[in-house]
């Protein structure tokens, strides 16, 4: 089964940008849809990007889309979310998951392996 492991998190201030990775390990990675979610304090979990197993499609929720992009490097093992013009208050973690369908509804609860996540902190 595969494992994965998140980077990249740090210290932002409201109109940064800031690169995650995601690293996976064991399994075939080819054989996995990406997601990433945020978890702010006192909030659920949050859907905010996926990519199907190949990578030639990608999906962005609405309440990050042009902010937001998502991609992957099937050889890197790596999938990573590029967060651009950070809005105040973005403190959180952010997770990395993996599930075996191309595309799932993006819930929580539909992706089957998760990484322990990063922390980013807003210091605006």
């Amino acid at each position: 089964q595969v494992q994965l492991a998140e980077s990249g998190g740090g210290t932002v201030q409201a109109g940064d940008s800031l690169r995650l990775s995601c690293v996976a390990s064991g399994g075939t990675f080819t054989q996995y849809a990406v997601g990433w979610f945020r978890q702010t304090p006192g909030k659920e979990r949050e859907f905010l990007a996926h990519v199907w197993r190949s990578g030639s499609s990608t999906y962005v929720a609405e309440s990050v889309y042009g902010r937001f992009s998502i991609s992957r490097d099937n050889a890197r093992h790596t999938v990573w979310l590029l967060m651009n013009n950070l809005p105040p208050g973005n403190t959180g973690v952010y997770y990395c998951a993996a599930t075996d369908r191309d595309w799932t509804a993006p819930m929580v609860n539909e992706y089957d392996y998760w990484g322990r996540g990063t922390q980013v902190t807003d210091s605006s």
